[in-house]
């Protein structure tokens, strides 16, 4: 016997939109609100009736353009994540790591579990610096926390990890825990397991407004004691002066340089070395502040011969620029070189003019009463008065000689497959260095017109421009942080979108360096604090990319937070979580994890709640969403790729399909298999992805599947060799399987009208 209809109408396959609209996913209608769960307000409602006033006439004019923006911000953030795409997996360094999602960064940095054999790695040379590390284990052992303090790079990471296998002994799997962690809740959170070492990596402190007590402080220590477990705080020298963690802080300093050096020594393999090679190698290595400095020394002493390591300690680089610099270059000089610093490697072209906007701008300073940057000598100042006859791009051969050359890099855009000649540094970490000395020798009457200058690229630059300018930004923070935030970043992320994807970028870039990755992960988060909707959409925009794939569950969090928001907010938020999807693409276990994530948040949502309906939506972005550089659908590059997947997406399939946005679904499903159909590999997986949508499924709604499905599959976009096969393969015999299905199931079968131009996927197109 047939079923009888469904409460909701079954599952029909009304017109979706056609393919050759090339949309967006339509965002699907919410379900019902019950009164006092969501909805707008009355309050609200009643501002929008007609007589709002021209205000809100003004705010709903306002709203496209918004809307507008916000589209250009994410196609610039798409493109940089695909240029990024395709360059990433290298290493996080602290001297100038390169931008990319699948940059392994240190042991702990990332919140999650550490392996014992990654401690092991991490301290192979360690020594411990005396007697900090002694003072600390004592505060450790009596008050089950420590807080270490001390400058960057002066090995507090290290030192967290070896006083965590001093008290638990080695072989014990430690876990890090978020920066942006409050201390306040960790004492009450159910997350706290006995026998456990936690550590916080740069602690960056409280978001909210009240600072973290003395007296939760002492109950975070005693319920650590109670249940035998410890929790090490690295931070800088600041939190000593907060009142609650005074108590528990340890100044940390570097261990002795030659001590570790030896050390290092002992445990690589010998060179021998005349004494006077080594007096010199040792009074070297005496002037390191960096214990990753020493020990680089020692790997190339061992791989590379003792000149090799004299060659990594002279560091040959900041040398070459801290001579340049002693020589106090003239304005002419200067100028050009701050520009290369936050502008290198764009088109020659590009930089000419925006140089000569930067010389605008200090001129425009000088001549308003300020003080010149650099006073030009009398020789430039003849040429200056026949700048044609300058041969500006020569001059560089005598400005930055062995710092700054000349090469040919590809076009983007329409130039692509033509080359252009652009200027670069001789070695990345030189930008570093002539940022750093930009920022130690020059004030007010340098950095206020080059403030001005790249707020200006950042508003008006083109996106290769703007990526290099937050690179560069990037760089900067390492050495001013607060300038960074207070002058360029906070405003630029209530900006116009060219500006705010800058901000954003900028936090990603951020994150090459070990120390600053937690400020920016706080920034962001902080921008999602009642800072205004621009902010908001700036705040989703930086937690995708190398941001988002470091503090992931801190990304989800977040931006699940903010598709709860307004309508502007949370279109962005659900465009940053398929961003996320997107990049995670190549990491097998971070895309399961935000697959997962999702299944969570649509389990424990109240059936019929507003949040329910949120969490569909953002489920069907999901699996609407395309590959990061290509057309196919994400869905069919991870049940492809990412073992384990089918099963993750089969119960979110099932999940929509229970819902009002079962149109998007079946029109996704068919568009994956079309994908996968010529791929012979992908049998067993998509085998998988029925099992698990079937076992999600009541029986009734299986049929109904089935029929549909049948039908989805003639419109002409689906109606290719290979996907119905493929099909049959997910879901059975399009027939039906039950005897009391068998008149629908054969129904299904017979010959019907030909489908509306309009049945199609939620994206459409025909795959080629």
């Amino acid at each position: 016997m047939a079923d009888g209809p469904e409460p909701d109408g079954g599952l029909t396959v009304p017109p979706v939109p056609a393919p050759d609209q090339n949309t967006e996913p339509p965002e699907p209608p919410e379900l019902p609100v019950p009164d006092g769960a969501g909805g707008v307000p009355e309050a609200e409602a009643a501002a929008s009736g007609p007589d709002a006033g021209p205000d809100a006439a003004a705010e709903r004019r306002r709203e496209p353009d918004e809307h507008d923006e916000d589209e250009r911000g994410y196609a610039d953030l798409r493109h940089v994540h695909q240029l990024v795409s395709n360059n990433f997996y290298g290493t996080v360094d602290a001297a100038g790591a390169a931008f990319g999602f699948g940059a392994a960064p240190s042991p702990g940095l990332a919140p999650g579990v550490i392996e014992p054999g990654e401690v092991d790695r991490a301290l192979r040379f360690y020594v411990p610096p005396q007697p900090c590390f002694e003072d600390a284990l004592d505060r450790l052992r009596e008050d089950a926390l420590v807080v270490l303090t001390g400058q960057d790079d002066c090995g507090r990471g290290a030192g967290s990890l070896a006083l965590l296998r001093e008290v638990l002994g080695r072989g014990t799997r430690l876990r890090s825990l978020s920066p942006a962690n409050a201390l306040a809740g960790l004492a009450t959170a159910r997350d706290l397991r006995p026998g456990q070492g936690y550590v916080i990596l740069d602690y960056v402190g409280e978001l909210n407004a009240a600072a973290v007590q003395a007296y939760e402080i002492g109950r975070l220590s005693g319920e650590l004691r109670r249940k035998g477990s410890y929790l090490v705080i690295t931070a800088g020298g600041a939190t000593s002066r907060r009142l609650a963690l005074q108590d528990h802080c340890v100044a940390w300093r570097a261990p002795d340089p030659v001590e570790l050096f030896e050390r290092c020594r002992r445990l690589l393999p010998g060179t021998a070395l005349a004494p006077d090679t080594e007096q010199e190698l040792r009074e070297r290595v005496g002037e390191q502040r960096r214990p990753a400095d020493v020990v680089a020394a020692a790997v190339a002493l061992s791989r590379d011969g003792a000149e090799g390591a004299l060659d990594t300690l002279r560091d040959r680089c900041r040398e070459l620029v801290e001579e340049l610099f002693r020589k106090q270059p003239p304005a002419e000089d200067l100028i050009p070189l701050a520009a290369l610093a936050f502008l290198e490697g764009i088109p020659e072209r590009t930089f000419e003019k925006e140089c000569a906007a930067l010389t605008t701008h200090v001129r425009t300073w000088e001549q308003s009463g300020g003080t010149p940057a650099a006073e030009p000598d009398d020789e430039a100042g003849t040429v200056s008065r026949g700048a044609v006859t300058q041969q500006s791009r020569a001059r560089w051969r005598d400005r930055a000689a062995g710092l700054v050359r000349a090469e040919h890099r590809p076009g983007s855009g329409r130039n692509t497959g033509r080359s252009e000649r652009c200027l670069v540094f001789t070695e990345p970490r030189a930008r570093e260095f002539v940022i750093a000395e930009l920022h130690d020798l020059y004030g007010y009457e340098l950095w206020y017109p080059l403030r001005r200058w790249l707020a200006e690229l950042a508003l008006l630059g083109d996106l290769e421009t703007r990526t290099e300018v937050a690179r560069g930004v990037a760089f900067l923070a390492r050495h001013a942080l607060v300038e960074v935030d207070e002058n360029l970043l906070r405003v630029w992320s209530d900006g116009p979108a060219n500006q705010r994807v800058t901000a954003a970028l900028t936090l990603q870039f951020m994150c090459d360096v070990e120390h600053l990755a937690p400020q920016a992960l706080s920034t962001a988060l902080s921008w999602t604090a009642n800072n205004g909707s621009g902010r908001a959409v700036t705040a989703a925009m930086a937690l995708t990319g190398r941001l988002g794939s470091l503090y992931l569950m801190e990304a989800l969090g977040r931006l699940w937070f903010l598709t709860q928001r307004g309508e502007r907010i949370a279109f962005s938020a659900r465009r940053s979580l398929v961003l996320l999807l997107q990049t995670a693409e190549q990491e097998p276990e971070r895309a399961l994890l935000i697959l997962r994530y999702v299944r969570t948040m649509i389990a424990e949502a109240t059936p019929g709640s507003r949040e329910l309906s949120v969490a569909l939506r953002n489920a069907v972005q999901l699996l609407a969403a395309d590959r990061l550089d290509s057309a196919e659908p994400l869905t069919a590059a991870l049940v492809r790729t990412v073992p384990g997947s089918p099963r993750h997406l089969g119960f979110l399939w099932a999940d929509i399909l229970h819902s009002g946005n079962r149109i998007l679904a079946v029109g996704e499903l068919c568009r994956t298999l079309v994908q996968l159909r010529d791929d012979p590999s992908v049998t067993d997986a998509v085998r998988g992805l029925g099992e698990a949508m079937r076992n999600a499924m009541s029986e009734r709604r299986w049929a109904a599947l089935r029929r549909h499905l049948s039908i989805a599959l003639r419109h002409p976009d689906f109606a290719i060799p290979g996907a119905r096969q493929l099909a049959q393969v997910l879901i059975g015999s399009l027939r039906g399987g039950a005897a009391a299905d068998s008149r629908h199931s054969t129904a299904s079968l017979q010959p019907t009208p030909p489908p509306t131009p309009a049945l199609t996927s939620v994206r459409g197109g025909r795959s080629k």
